[in-house]
Order: C-alpha cells, then structure tokens, then sequence
C-alpha cells in the first residue's frame, strides 16, 4: 500500500509472519486499531487483551454477520497466542537432550511387539490387554497435542451457516418470541434486520408454513440445539419423526453435501413442514460420535430417520396380540449414508431423501398416528362405557339389595306385629280366667293363703292374695302377666276361649290350656320361658322364682308365708309396652288394688 510508512511496512510486515493466514487488510486495520504496535496487535489477533482500545478488530462487512469467538487453544503459549519474534523456550540440559532419544530408541521394539501381539489376537479373536510403552517415550513433542472441539451442535451449526452462507430457521424464528440458544446478539440483529425487508413474494416461493424468508437467501434445516438424548425423549414424548444427519469432515463429500443437500429448499421445506425433528453434528465432537457410534454409521454424510414403531414379536397368536397393546419403541425407520453425487439417485442426496420421505416415511408414520389416535379415542369411549356399566349395575344392586333390606324389614316387622297380637289375645284370655277369679275357701275365709305386695316393672305396686291349697306358679306368673295389658285393651271385651292356635282340648281346664300352649310353642331356659317375658324374684334377699309348669307356691321355700315380689322384665318385647302400661285397680273385696298404701316401706330392685 502506497499510504504506508517505512515503519508502518515493517509493522505489518511482522504482522505477517507471525500470522500466516491473516490477510493484508485486515493485518492493516488491527495495526491501526493499537497505533502501528506490533505486540498489541499479535495479541489481539491470538486472544490476548492488546490494550483497551474499544477499536473493532476486523472491518464491518456490508451485510450483517456474526461473530465467533477466536479458538486459539492450539496456538500454545502461555497467554494462549504465539511467541512473538525472537522469543526462545527455554531448553531442557544437554545430558537429558542426548538421553532422551537414546531411551526412546531402546522403546522402539517393545512398541513394535506389543502391536504385532495385539493384532494377532485380534484375528484369532482372543481377549488381549493393552500393554503400552507410552511412558517409556522419553522425549517431549515439537507441538502440543490438539485439544478436543468443543461446543457440540451449536458451533456445528454456527461453523455450517458460515461455511454455506445459509441460516437456519431456528434463525428466523428468533423475531416472533421463539428463543434459541444459538441465537446470540449478532445472530437476532441480523434476523430482526433481515425480517425488515421480508416480502411475501419470498415467502410464497419458500413455501414454509409460518415462516416468512427473504427472497434469494439460503436455508437450513431447524436444527435442534440440544444433545441426542434429548431429541430421543422429545421424538419418543411427542410421537414425532426424528432427521440426524452425521458428517465428518475427513471425507471429501461432506462440502458437497452440506452446500448441495442441507440447503435444498425442496428438502428443508420437507423437514419443516412435515414437523419432522432435525439434528446433527460433526463425529469429531463429542455428542455427534457418540450418535454415530448408537447409530451404527460407517460411511458419511450419514441420514438416518427414526420414529415409534409397534414391537415385533415373533411367536403365536397370544403373544402377537399381547404386543400389540404393549407401547411402541423407538426405531430407526432407515439409513442413508455415502456421497450426495449424482443430485437425482445419490444416496444422500435432496432429491432421494425428499423421495423417501414423502414415499415412505410420512405415510406409514400418518397411518400410525391416525390408527393410534383412533385407537386411543375408542379405549377411552369403551373405559367410559365400562366405567357407565359398572357404576349403573353397582347402583342396581344396591337399589336391590336395599329394596331385599325392606321387604325383610317389612316382613320382620308383620311377623313380629303378629307375634304382638298373637300374645296380646293369650294375655287378655288369661285376665279373664286368672285375674279375677279367687276360691271359694278363700272368699268364705276358711283355708290359709299367701298375700304378696308385687311391683310391676312401671313402678305400680300391686297386692294379691292366692290359694295355698290350689294356686301354683303358673297362677302368679299369669296375675303378673295380665297387668302388664295396657289400659286401652278394657277387660270387659277380654276373649272367652284361647287363641285359635291353641291345640288343647276344650274340655281342659284354663290352667292346662296355659300350660300346654307354653310348653310346645316357646322354648325353656333354666330360669323362666321366652313366653312371660318376664321373671319374678324377692326383693331382699333377691332369689329369683322361675316359672315352672304344676309347681304349687307351698312348694316354693322362699313364698312361703308371702312377702313381696319384683318383677324384672327380660324380653324385648314385654318392654316395648312398658311405657304403655297403665295404672289399674282391682275390684276385689280383699284390697288386691290400690286401694290400698301403695307404699310398703321397701325399696325394691328395678
């Protein structure tokens, strides 16, 4: 450049040198960005700080671009830049620069051995260790080793859209709120700069749904900016079709395929359109080997196209049909891999994987998705019937059994109502032939008797005297019986025969009637009978009185001499007209009523 000074030449001369791939231009603007000083300017080329000059280090190109971070992890150096001119390493001493060689030289043969070992059991497929000499290479490198890349898919992607000249439309999407981790402060300035000028004639020649593109400009699949792992969940999680393209840049067709294949705007219209989940990589990263080492890839550019699909088992009808209902797991539908040449049958060529797509891909994946989608929609309607069935037959036996409840109830109920009046007849009958009727003895006041003061279960205290020649227990047990009647049943309509239950003859006295009706329908117990309901005992000392049938009082030790008697109700059914008992008199001459003191002075058991 005619402009330049002596000094300013040799500046840029050395500049230069050191940097052996910066161009003159640029060499000249980094120069006069720090004032023609050569150090700054080596370290600003090699990421040092160079001084605080705010100066941009390479000129604005006319259209926006990004700008990437400067890799110099392979320049060496303590500061991560070259040595300047004239800087020496300091070296090891001369014993050990002769020592070295010599020890390495001797290491030579046990690498040799150890590699012929190692193949020959390789062939004869037999385990063999790794025996290595590395540390017996006594001498040090000319150069460091190279570290691995770093950054993964989205330096891929960052390097592919510089080396193409094309954007992904993960890109475009930045302007409508879709965040992308890709997308830095250079990369949304120029999409919002370029969607300023963003026509609908482009957009109509792209044909991408939902994305507008300027017309002219180069496309990119929409990359996913995550690991493989993670497009396997979304791909498994959403039931969607997954793209992972592989390339290496060690093969001579990745270039090809990249400008020709990934910028295709009939395959990047496929991919997105279609909604098909698109990822890749360079093996040299990290992410991207281990995918192809998942994948099985041997040959790249590599393709693969991967989506659910049912589980195949092979075997009988049970088993068949016990997998399909089992969930589908995640295939790989299809593999392409080799050079994108010719543009029509190449194997990774737009043209072929736009093919096989729309022949093959889409259309069983949409019958899939429709046939489970349906499928879905019917267990779903048929759990709801299920659910309505059972919940309908559940609610009908119950509505059964509690109509069963009722009418057991009801017929519980009549049964024990008749009981009710069967006893009720027996009872009243039994009023009119014992309650009332005293000897002749005993009226004329010839002949001993016994005289008790009783107290009924109400609290009513009653006085009676009986026959000590004729009256038994079967004679106290019914007195006591006919006052527990209620006052609503008058004695005057008292029935005349028994019951039309009673099997006795009608010749029998009232008393064997009694007696013999006791003892064939209800069953005894050793203290009384289910029929009275009741049990009579003495008041102090308690000694109950059960009933027994033709047992005459006199025979009983503690009724001799009278006293006076507690009558203790046990049955459920003489207590439920407890509280309906009345307080009734008795018209006898020899005050068996209430004519009397109805307090005798005793408290008795309740």
């Amino acid at each position: 450049m005619s402009g330049l000074t002596a000094g300013q030449e040799a500046a840029l001369t050395q500049v230069l040198e050191l940097a052996e791939d910066c161009d003159r231009e640029v060499a000249i603007s980094v120069l006069s960005s720090v004032d023609w000083d050569v150090q700054r300017a080596a370290d600003l080329i090699f990421g040092g700080s160079g001084g605080s000059s705010s100066a941009p280090l390479l000129p604005r190109p006319s259209a926006p671009i990004e700008t990437f971070e400067i890799d110099d992890s392979g320049q060496g150096g303590t500061g991560g830049g070259r040595p300047a001119a004239g800087q020496q390493q300091q070296g090891a001493p001369f014993s050990m620069l002769i020592v070295r060689p010599l020890l390495s030289v001797l290491s030579f043969p046990l690498h040799l051995l150890s590699s012929l070992f190692r193949f020959m059991f390789g062939v004869l497929r037999i385990p063999f260790p790794a025996l290595r000499f590395s540390g017996l290479n006594f001498y040090s490198p000319l150069r460091p080793r190279p570290t691995p890349r770093q950054g993964g898919p989205d330096r891929w992607l960052r390097e592919l859209e510089e080396e193409t000249g094309a954007v992904s439309i993960a890109r475009l999407k930045v302007p409508k709120g879709v965040s992308s981790s890709a997308a830095g402060p250079s990369s949304s300035a120029a999409a919002s700069s370029s969607a300023s000028h963003l026509t609908s004639r482009g957009n109509a020649a792209a044909g991408l749904n939902g994305i507008t593109v300027e017309e002219g400009r180069k496309l990119l699949p929409d990359f996913t900016l995550s690991t493989y792992e993670e497009v396997l969940r979304t791909v498994q999680r959403d039931s969607k079709i997954a793209c992972v393209i592989l390339v290496s840049e060690e093969h001579d067709d990745a270039a090809e395929f990249k400008r020709s294949t990934l910028t295709d705007l009939n395959f990047v219209r496929t991919l997105h359109n279609n909604d098909i989940v698109v990822w890749g990589g360079d093996v040299r990263d990290k992410e991207a080997w281990s995918a192809a080492e998942k994948l099985q890839a041997t040959t790249y550019p590599f393709v693969a196209f991967l989506a659910l699909q049912p589980r195949r088992n092979i075997g009988s009808r049970s088993s068949s049909s016990s997998s399909s209902s089992s969930p589908p797991s995640l295939t790989v539908l299809s593999r392409h891999q080799g050079p994108p040449t010719p543009t029509t049958s190449g194997p990774t060529s737009a043209h072929t994987l736009v093919a096989h797509i729309e022949t093959q891909v889409l259309p069983p994946h949409q019958d899939r998705a429709f046939a489970s989608a349906a499928q879905r929609d019917k267990e779903r309607i048929q759990a709801k019937m299920a659910e309505a069935q059972r919940a309908a037959e559940a609610q009908r036996l119950l509505e059964l059994e509690r109509a069963r409840e009722v009418e057991r109830q009801q017929a519980e109920a009549e049964r024990l109502r008749r009981e009710e009046e069967l006893r009720m007849d027996w009872r009243r009958w039994t009023r009119r032939h014992f309650a009332n009727t005293t000897s002749a003895s005993d009226a004329a006041g010839k002949g001993a008797g016994l005289r008790f003061a009783i107290r009924l279960p109400n609290g009513e205290r009653v006085v009676h005297q009986f026959s000590l020649r004729d009256d038994d227990l079967t004679n106290l047990y019914a007195f006591v019986d006919s006052k527990l009647i209620p006052s609503d049943y008058p004695a005057s309509e008292d029935p005349h025969s028994p019951p039309s239950s009673s099997s006795s003859s009608s010749s029998s006295s009232a008393k064997d009637t009694l007696q013999s009706h006791i003892v064939l329908n209800y069953p005894s117990n050793p203290t009384t009978t289910s029929y009275w309901g009741f049990l009579i005992a003495t008041s102090f000392p308690r000694i109950e009185v059960p009933w027994k049938e033709n047992t005459p009082l006199s025979s009983v030790q503690h009724l001799k001499g009278g006293g006076q008697l507690v009558v203790e109700l046990i049955s459920s059914r003489t207590n439920s007209h407890r509280s309906s008992v009345s307080s009734t008199t008795s018209s006898s001459p020899n005050g068996s009523g209430s004519g009397e003191d109805s307090d005798d002075g005793y408290e008795t058991e309740d």
